[in-house]
């Protein structure tokens, strides 16, 4: 175990090194973190640099005439002034009536040293929150920088980082300066991956207590499971709960049958990542999966195309046991964090392969891990099928249908990309997790809904952030176009349509993410990532 402890006064200043480049010794049941994580071990990258974007704090900011989508699932209201002071919400005032000039004189003047933006037919959000935001720790070298001005050009204003692959130390610096909004970045809340850093295997209770009494004085906010013996995992889960720290699960197929996602429910699993051990929970005739006979974990397209058929292997939607197990799910006040977007290469390789921002947003070494190879994570196309394809197509109608279901008998639902795997670019991936979620049966509402409010309670955050209301912080999203007509308009690329001319365009995506109180450009940073990715390609091409 760790062998030095960390007093809780010390967690951000005392620094607690969990570290990939160190070999993980966890226990067997644990493989999936080795598995996963060791084969591409590898030191830090970049760090972002000090920031030189986005302006304010202002002592007061005052938006103009806008319409404000709330984020708790009411209308859409305009025209509305919203009052910001110093990182806070203090107003907002309903101002008139669409389609005619604002008369009202109860309008909120402004002083000499306020700042007003006119905001006339645009669109203001709560800033979205990425549940499962990976700061790079997928392929090699990849700048901080990259990742954290797509997240805020795509309206991401807070992200929860699974992991900390890339160190808790390196993760914790940019938390604490992401704080002091000293970096462009969202706020940043970070998890450690179960047994990262350990010297020992993690094989009784009090091992596992002592792991996550060590994480939690280092400063982690929280902890991913992957799996692990029962015993083990139901002791650092009451001693998580006991720390005040968060819980998140990739139910891995290694551990799936001894804890599925209604098992671990119960021991006080607060969140549930993709949709691993929901099928498993939902068998009927059988308690493990029907593997090939020649199935190999460690091949990944045995893993993902035979995950494609896990779905059909459950109880029917609307039978006694599906209508049991989301109820006790939502009794429990459990969160599923489905990421859909993240396998949507899976019921469609060549459509997400060939995506528009490819070109300008994607940096080569991450089109090197995307490429099909027999030693990367996700890289999985060794010979994609028709038929593989049909499957998960199958799968995700299924999935879909459970998570339209779950939500409307009152289970949370939450956002999150898992970016950086399976041709899924930061920021991209978020805004389709929203069409994917809209596909799914959400209205649009709700799919907003998902994306701020039940993000932040699932975090703990929604007394801050999640919606736009007074007393809140000034984390907003704000679009030319109106998003619940479609999700398309918040993409980085924009929407591709035709003009009033007749002439095809894109429209400018989001105009600004405030974050805090300060106003960024979602535009310039955009622009500051076309950049990194030309400088490069450009460095590749030179050493070749």
């Amino acid at each position: 175990m760790f062998r030095a402890q960390f007093p809780a006064s010390q967690r951000l200043l005392s620094r607690l090194r969990i570290a990939l480049g160190r070999p993980l010794r966890v226990s067997t049941s644990a493989l999936i973190v080795s598995a996963t994580l060791l084969a591409s071990a590898q030191a830090a990258p970049p760090a972002a640099p000090e920031r030189s974007e986005g302006e304010g704090l202002y002592e007061r900011l005052i938006l103009r005439a806008a319409t404000v989508i709330n984020g708790e699932g009411a209308p859409a209201v305009g025209p509305v002034d919203i009052v910001i002071e110093q990182d806070r919400i203090v107003r907002v005032d309903a101002v008139g009536y669409p389609g005619v000039p604002i008369v009202s004189p109860r309008r909120i003047e402004a002083g000499p040293n306020d700042r007003e933006i006119d905001l006339t037919g645009h669109y203001v959000l709560p800033g979205f929150v990425d549940m499962h935001g990976h700061l790079g720790g997928s392929a090699d070298n990849i700048p901080a920088e990259y990742v954290l001005k797509l997240w805020l050009a795509h309206g991401i204003t807070t992200v929860r980082e699974p992991g900390s692959f890339n160190g808790l130390d390196w993760t914790l610096d940019h938390v604490e300066r992401a704080a002091a909004n000293q970096i462009a970045a969202p706020r940043i809340v970070p998890y450690v991956g179960f047994g990262q850093g350990s010297v020992e295997p993690i094989i009784t209770a009090e091992q596992a207590r002592e792991w996550v009494r060590n994480i939690a004085a280092a400063g982690a906010a929280g902890i991913k499971f992957f799996g692990a013996p029962p015993r083990v995992i139901s002791a650092a889960l009451d001693e998580a709960q006991q720390q005040g720290l968060g819980t998140m699960m990739h139910h891995a197929q290694l551990n799936v049958v001894r804890t599925n996602a209604l098992d671990s429910a119960r021991m006080g699993l607060t969140t549930m990542e993709h949709w691993y051990g929901l099928p498993e929970a939902l068998f009927t005739n059988q308690r493990i999966q029907n593997y090939s006979p020649d199935y190999n974990y460690q091949n990944e397209q045995d893993r993902f195309g035979e995950a494609g058929l896990l779905w059909q292997q459950a109880a029917a939607p609307g039978s006694e046991r599906w209508n049991a197990v989301r109820d006790e799910l939502v009794e429990l006040d459990f969160t599923i964090n489905p990421t859909l977007n993240i396998y949507e290469a899976s019921r469609d390789l060549a459509r997400q392969r060939n995506a528009e921002w490819h070109d300008e947003y994607t940096l080569p070494t991450l089109w090197d891990f995307f490429t099909p190879s027999r030693y990367g994570h996700g890289s999985y196309w060794f010979d994609w099928t028709t038929d593989h394809e049909i499957a998960w197509r199958e799968n995700y109608r299924l999935w879909m249908a459970f998570l339209n279901d779950y939500k409307n008998h009152g289970g949370r639902v939450t956002l999150g990309s898992d970016s950086g795997y399976i041709y899924k670019i930061y920021g991209f991936g978020y805004i389709q997790e929203m069409e994917l979620l809209r596909e799914a049966g959400f209205n649009a509402l709700e799919v907003i809904q998902a994306a701020t409010l039940h993000g932040a309670e699932a975090l703990g955050l929604e007394q801050d952030i999640g919606s736009v209301v007074p007393g809140k912080k000034a984390d907003l999203v704000v679009v030319a176009d109106n998003p619940l007509g479609n999700f398309k308009v918040l993409y980085g690329t924009g929407h591709y349509r035709l003009d009033d001319n007749n002439q095809p365009m894109q429209t400018p995506g989001i105009r600004y993410t405030i974050r805090d109180g300060i106003v960024y450009d979602a535009q310039a940073l955009l622009s500051d990532v076309r950049q990194i990715v030309r400088d490069a390609k450009a460095e590749r091409a030179a050493n070749e």
